[in-house]
């Protein structure tokens, strides 16, 4: 075998150690600066939901094949507008915790196996993980919030899978659940099955997952107060209408299923459509480290984000800008 030349680096080497009391379930309030996070008392609420009609894909509709590298003419300044928060966010979202890459030879790594290969050069990448929960913890949130935002790139770098509830202005089904369940409509909102912990507040959420489901340390980036919420809130200039307010849609009998990860373009503006559809979505996380890049690409001999997976029709894609049209057209009232 060729010899191998190593690089390595990690992500996250910096780090704000924290202390999370597990009996606590949801923090005192306090005082604190909040943007397109509507706070209201809840007095009577219920879930409402659509009636039963039938989801069926495009007629004809067949799944494109995966480009790499590709972005579709029509979509190229949606793609620079939402790959703004790369700039401001220092790519946080983009890796896993304890990431780490090293240039090894093309034999190490068979190519029935992900691995990250261009221009003959061949990456291997790890990352670190803690405990995996049983089940998908559940977050309410929308696209445009940077305080959801936040919360959004502490999952992804703690590589947890998330089903999230949508919850735009004016949608007619989560919001007010949100308000039963917790008393206020806030956002994010986290519960977690797992524990049985449920928690309004972005800092207290992310301290929470990173002592249940990591090391307990916060990333730099996450825990530097106000200036992470400014540049949160900067990073979505870009796109600051999108992923806000709902639009009429059929509710879907089961989530759908989007392999995907914050730090990626290409990811947010599928999801800047599901929340503004109010689409419940498994979100199975896969930033550069994640070993679900290896699962994606055992399912479909590929690896390429976003990928859709529709379980109430079987439709099964690749491609940003087809997955929009196609979740536009089978749930758009």
């Amino acid at each position: 075998m060729a010899g191998t030349g190593t690089l390595s680096f990690s992500q996250f080497s910096v780090h704000r150690p924290v202390s999370f009391p597990r009996t606590k379930l949801i923090p005192r309030n306090r005082i604190c600066i909040r943007a397109m996070s509507e706070t209201e008392t809840s007095s009577s609420t219920s879930t409402s939901s659509s009636p039963s009609v039938s989801i069926t894909p495009p007629p004809n509709f067949k799944p494109p094949e995966p480009k790499r590298f590709a972005i579709r003419s029509d979509k190229t300044f949606e793609i620079l507008g939402a790959s703004l928060p790369l700039l401001f966010r220092f790519a946080t979202g983009v890796f896993v915790s304890g990431y780490s890459f090293s240039v090894v030879s093309k034999d190490e790594i068979p190519l029935n196996e992900y691995a990250f290969r261009i221009s003959g050069i061949t990456v291997k990448e790890t990352s670190k993980v803690g405990a995996r929960p049983a089940k998908p913890i559940e977050i309410y949130e929308f696209e445009s919030c940077p305080f959801c935002r936040k919360v959004r790139e502490i999952v992804a770098v703690l590589d947890l899978d998330i089903l999230f509830y949508p919850c735009p202005r004016n949608g007619p089904n989560f919001r007010s659940k949100v308000a039963q369940m917790g008393g206020k409509t806030q956002f994010p909102y986290m519960v977690d099955p797992n524990t049985g912990v449920a928690m309004y507040e972005s800092d207290e959420i992310i301290k929470y997952l990173v002592g249940t489901y990591g090391d307990g340390n916060i990333p730099l980036t996450l825990s530097l107060g106000f200036l992470t919420s400014l540049t949160c809130g900067l990073a979505m200039l870009g796109r600051i209408t999108k992923g806000t307010s709902y639009t009429p849609s059929k509710l879907p009998p089961k989530p759908l299923k989007l392999w995907a990860y914050e730090g990626s373009p290409f990811c947010k503006i599928v999801r800047e459509v599901l929340v503004e559809l109010e689409l419940p979505h498994l979100l199975v996380n896969c930033a550069r480290g994640s070993p679900k890049r290896n699962i994606l690409y055992q399912k479909t001999g590929n690896f390429q984000v976003p990928f859709l997976e529709d379980p109430n029709t079987g439709v099964e894609m690749f491609e940003s800008a087809e997955i929009i049209e196609y979740i536009r057209a089978t749930y758009t009232l």
